[in-house]
């Protein structure tokens, strides 16, 4: 059956030989492969039964033994190709041809159909190699056209996604990559087709991480960068796309992190029961210090006591006790209870600081944690030549914190205050509470005239260990302790000190801080 619609050029071919079943057969393929017009539509050979008329009515083109046939012009035959080498059938088709007809001689096509063989064989040994270097290539690359379509693939990207060549050449690609009726676009899952980032950008190129599925629906993870080719006339021809699937690394991190979490985990409750036993050490610390001071401070009316007891035996041992003795005897009982009364204080004081052993946040007066601290250390203060000088806010607010780590804090200001002070003359420490309303904060300060600090130390003060003392006088863990328990009452520390100009520390809280941290 002839086909009579409109086309570039139609074909005759005169020679029915194995020559023109290869020309045939060629022009087959390369129509198959690429859309053109120029098709053969007729062959004359005197011989029907050679191959080439054979193969023609099995495509079912016009076949004819008269080679006048093709001038029919109801054929509209453009050209016709000469097959047999055989001069005067050239030079006969020559001088009857039609003037609208070209003639291609055998010769001249034979040359043409050599050399273009030889061209594609050139082309097939090139696409060959491009196909090999392709298949080898570890990551995924796929070529698509501006319509979304699949054109070709490598293996690895077949070997990845689990699919075979047939299931995926032809399809779109968010059929394969999402299993999506429709094209991708910005979702919950943050998926967004890379080809239109590419086309609204007009980029060269356009890298993400994305997720698809693969053939059996799991996810993988892939770095993919698209690179379109660009038409002269600013249109998009094909899209390569080249992936890697970053799946086994996007678990590797995932692990590593956890790990990492759980180490981070680790070492903070580590640190924290290292920061206990540190507040715990430096506490008893503390309380040595004091307790040797306290002696001191009980021995002086436990002494006057035993005085006065011995004094009322004598007197009682003597005979009958007269009017004015008993009116001794209660002056004597008055200076007694006074002074249990003063060891009572202190004593308690002693065994508040050193029994809490879980702490407790509530509301309190920093000038009563003062006072308490000051009547502790009244004979450290005291042996030592040093004055204390209070300046306490009397309408001072009170705060919210855990009054025994507050008070160790006290403490080791103190104690520093004194080792501090203890080569210098004219031994001066002057306590300030205040009440800054702007801030609503509270603050302490401690200003002795010791012999000050350096300023490259000033930094590495609440480092643990870090100490100015002389050895066996400190291990550098008070400040470091008191820093922390400021810091987790959300308060700060300030410092300032100049070598032989004394020293004053500044302790800021906050009214209503945070709860503190409860330690056993």
């Amino acid at each position: 059956m002839v086909d009579t619609q409109a086309s570039i050029i139609n074909i005759g071919i005169i020679g029915g030989g194995t020559y023109s079943v290869e020309v045939i057969l060629k022009q087959i393929e390369d129509n198959n492969r690429v859309a053109r017009n120029p098709k053969i539509i007729a062959i004359s050979d005197p011989d029907l039964k050679s191959p080439g008329i054979q193969l023609a009515r099995q495509l079912d083109l016009l076949t004819f033994t008269d080679y006048q046939e093709l001038y029919q012009p109801k054929y509209k035959i453009d050209l016709i190709i000469i097959l047999k080498p055989d001069n005067q059938l050239l030079n006969e088709v020559i001088a009857s041809r039609p003037p609208q007809i070209r003639i291609l001689s055998h010769d001249v096509f034979q040359f043409l159909w050599k050399d273009i063989g030889y061209v594609e064989r050139q082309l097939k040994e090139r696409t060959d190699e491009m196909e090999t270097i392709l298949n080898h290539i570890q990551d995924s690359i796929v070529v698509m056209t501006p319509e979304m379509n699949i054109v070709e693939v490598n293996e690895s990207f077949l070997q990845q996604m689990g699919y075979s060549r047939e299931q995926v050449i032809g399809q779109k690609c968010h059929e394969i990559f999402q299993k999506e009726n429709r094209r991708c676009h910005l979702s919950e899952d943050g998926i967004l087709c890379p080809l239109n980032d590419v086309i609204r950008n007009k980029a060269t190129s356009h890298r993400a991480d994305l997720t698809r599925l693969d053939r059996e629906g799991n996810i993988r993870h892939m770095d993919v960068i698209v690179c379109p080719i660009w038409e002269a006339d600013g249109k998009i021809s094909r899209f390569i796309e080249i992936s890697r699937d970053i799946t086994d690394m996007k678990q590797q991190q995932e692990i590593i992190q956890k790990q990492l979490e759980q180490m981070v985990e680790e070492r903070t409750r580590e640190l924290e029961e290292t920061h206990a036993k540190l507040l715990h050490q430096d506490k008893m610390s503390s309380l040595g210090k004091l307790s040797a001071a306290v002696v001191h401070e009980i021995n002086n009316p436990i002494a006057g006591i035993l005085n006065l007891v011995m004094l009322i035996k004598r007197i009682n041992s003597e005979g009958p006790i007269t009017e004015k003795e008993t009116a001794q005897f209660e002056q004597y009982l008055d200076l007694t209870e006074t002074e249990l009364h003063r060891v009572s204080r202190i004593v308690s004081n002693l065994l508040t600081f050193a029994r809490h052993s879980k702490t407790e946040t509530k509301k309190l007066s920093l000038n009563d944690l003062v006072e308490q601290s000051i009547v502790m250390n009244a004979n450290l203060l005291k042996i030592n030549q040093i004055e204390t000088i209070q300046k306490l806010d009397a309408n001072l607010p009170g705060i919210l914190g855990a009054e025994d780590q507050l008070q160790q804090v006290i403490m080791n200001f103190l104690s520093n205050a004194v080792e501090a002070m203890e080569s210098t003359p004219g031994k001066q420490l002057t306590i300030t509470t205040g009440y800054q309303l702007s801030d609503n904060k509270v603050y302490l300060s401690f200003k002795d005239t010791g012999i000050g600090i350096p300023k490259e130390n000033h930094y590495r003060l609440f480092e643990p260990f870090f100490t100015t003392k002389k050895k066996g006088k400190g291990v550098g863990l008070g400040l470091s302790v008191a820093y922390g328990i400021i810091k987790d009452h959300e308060g700060k520390i300030d410092i300032d000190s100049k070598p032989d100009q004394g020293t004053t520390f500044t302790i800021i809280l906050p009214i209503n801080g945070k709860t503190a941290k409860q330690t056993d």
